[in-house]
């Protein structure tokens, strides 16, 4: 329990201390007017309060992904926490923030758009097609999943749930986002927060009168505590499998829809950063519930249940009626609202690569209509060979995004070394995982030490690669400004202001 509770420490001070250095690093300003306040449309941007984006942009990251993710990874034993808690301070929070940020300062701009401006046009391009193919991914997954579950809950025919959740959906896409997703998601996402609450304080409870014991990270049980450690690598496998509760690419294609809605921003620390430790805290409880549950990794192993009927079991077993519902709560309707969110992410994503306003309905439709249209095509394949490609999607995405603010930072004149380092790790995780994973995962299912080696390598190759377009960056950056100064003087001389043989010390 030691090491749960300092965990769930951790991340909260966390918060209030690199949180707070991060936002001072970056450099909000009150004053800069946010897109809301210049390109409102009643439809994408569109103001809304603080704690409403807050909530959304918590249910937008969340979902199922905390909660899965952990259960699985806490296989591992409770290393994961160490991943949960650091990844989610030090990488997490901090590209969620990032990603927000950028986009507020881009007029609310979309994630492939962000990436292009920094890393190059043909780089755009590619992640345009790259985010597609993940929120189809997502969106699809979580038509399937809720379908399958909501026919065996109430009889119905599957296909007759599949209409249904395809008909929310594109209504979801469709409307304003204050209409539907500004009225029902803080509305989930405090169900969410409510099922970790009434987790945590059951678990604590049970540990405290010694009918659960909590496993603790000590020397004997730092390291890899996995059943099948022999395929189950801690690196790079369990960076991948938890994701959502550490770091997660698929935050930042949803940022951008909050990044719209935000009056000022200051509210980007509690709305990006905030959600992310928050997401991260829910990581924690799963994870240690996970193994309370089954009475540690070892019975976990043991039990081999899949994430979703464990999810059930402990909100039945440790809630009552009340955790019967929260349960379907969660299994159900927290991915059928991370389903919705992905598709209308798409549908932003497509319309400004085309550079096609959204404030008609007949271009919403126009844009909309299409990816329907496909994803009820994938509907009819059986999606989990490709839901298996998500996760290393993911953080791609995420390393991606990174080096992206990385080019960002060196362009600000401050040091990159905040984003650039997690950059580098997650690219030495992704390289590793394709090394190692299996063939059926889209991998070449090589020997572990050479998947390390070749991550290593390629990531302190791309680092140095970056360290040395820096200077290039850095001069460009110099030459820019000295073309400002000279047009801003030209400007004055031409005006009559000086006279062109008049020294003018503004400019020396």
């Amino acid at each position: 329990m030691i090491t749960f509770l300092a965990g769930i420490a951790l991340l909260i001070v966390g918060y209030f201390t690199y949180g707070k250095f991060t936002e001072r690093f970056f450099g909000i300003s009150s004053e800069r007017a946010t897109p809301v306040c210049r390109l409102a449309d009643g439809v994408d941007y569109q103001r809304l309060k603080p704690w409403k984006i807050y909530v959304i942009q918590f249910l937008n990251i969340a979902g199922l992904g905390p909660i899965f993710g952990a259960v699985l990874g806490a296989a591992y034993g409770p290393v994961a926490y160490l991943w949960i808690v650091f990844g989610c301070i030090f990488m997490g929070a901090v590209h969620d923030y990032f990603s927000g940020m950028l986009s507020l300062r881009n007029d609310g701009m979309s994630l492939p758009d962000i990436i292009g401006k920094y890393l190059g046009k043909n780089i755009r391009k590619l992640m345009v097609v790259f985010t597609a193919f993940l929120l189809i991914a997502v969106g699809v997954s979580f038509v399937n999943g809720p379908s399958v579950l909501l026919a065996s809950l109430t009889g119905w025919d599957m296909r007759i749930w599949l209409y249904v959740i395809f008909l929310y959906y594109i209504i979801a896409t469709l409307l304003p986002v204050d209409k539907i997703i500004g009225k029902i998601y803080p509305v989930m996402g405090a169900a969410l927060i409510f099922m970790a609450g009434g987790i945590l304080v059951t678990m604590l409870y049970q540990a405290v009168a010694g009918d659960i014991a909590m496993t603790e990270l000590t020397g004997e049980t730092l390291g890899n505590l996995h059943a099948q450690a022999d395929s189950n690598y801690l690196f790079p496998t369990m960076f991948v499998i938890i994701s959502c509760g550490a770091i997660s690419g698929f935050h930042a294609t949803q940022s951008p829809m909050m990044a719209r809605c935000m009056t000022d921003e200051k509210y980007g620390r509690p709305c990006f950063y905030g959600a992310m430790i928050t997401e991260g805290i829910v990581a924690m409880i799963w994870a240690a519930a996970a193994m309370a549950y089954c009475g540690g990794p070892e019975g976990l192993n043991a039990a081999g249940k899949e994430p979703a009927v464990l999810v059930e079991e402990v909100c039945k077993s440790w809630l009552g009626i009340t955790g019967a519902v929260i349960a379907i709560i969660g299994v159900v309707i927290c991915p059928i609202t991370t389903g919705d969110t992905a598709f209308r992410s798409m549908r932003l994503i497509i319309a400004d690569a085309l550079k096609y306003t959204q404030k008609p309905v007949k271009n919403r439709l126009l844009v909309t209509v299409p990816i329907f249209v496909l994803a009820y095509f994938l509907c009819r394949f059986d999606f989990s060979t490709l839901w298996k490609y998500v996760g290393i999607c993911n953080q791609v995405l995420t390393s991606i995004t990174l080096w992206a603010g990385s080019v960002y930072l060196v362009r600000q004149g401050k040091p990159h070394w905040m984003l650039s380092l997690p950059a580098a790790f997650l690219t030495a995780v992704c390289i590793a995982y394709f090394m190692v994973s299996s063939h059926k995962a889209g991998g070449l299912n090589l020997d572990h030490t050479v998947g390390w080696i070749s991550g290593t390598v390629v990531a302190l190759g791309i680092l140095g690669f970056f360290l040395g377009r820096r200077k290039k960056i850095i001069a460009n950056r110099q030459n820019h400004e000295t073309r400002m100064r000279t047009n801003a003087k030209e400007d004055v001389v031409a005006k009559g202001s000086i006279r062109p043989n008049e020294k003018n010390t503004t400019y020396e």
